[in-house]
């Protein structure tokens, strides 16, 4: 998979994302290239969820 085909993925779960948590915004979705755990850190305290379920609520999107 090449970087367009990665950032263009994001961008649909990042929309998906936004319709399930309202609470969520863009700055809270940004992803820097090697930012993964600091966007993590955000999800878990944003929805109050482990790691593990926000890994699988993105995989089931």
């Amino acid at each position: 998979m090449n970087t367009t085909e990665i950032k263009g993925n994001w961008n649909e779960q990042k929309g998906k994302l936004k319709q399930k948590f309202a609470v969520l915004t863009d700055n809270d979705l940004l992803l820097v290239e090697g930012k993964n755990e600091e966007l993590m850190g955000r999800l878990q305290a944003k929805l109050g969820k482990t790691k593990e379920e926000i890994h699988k609520i993105i995989s089931e999107l």
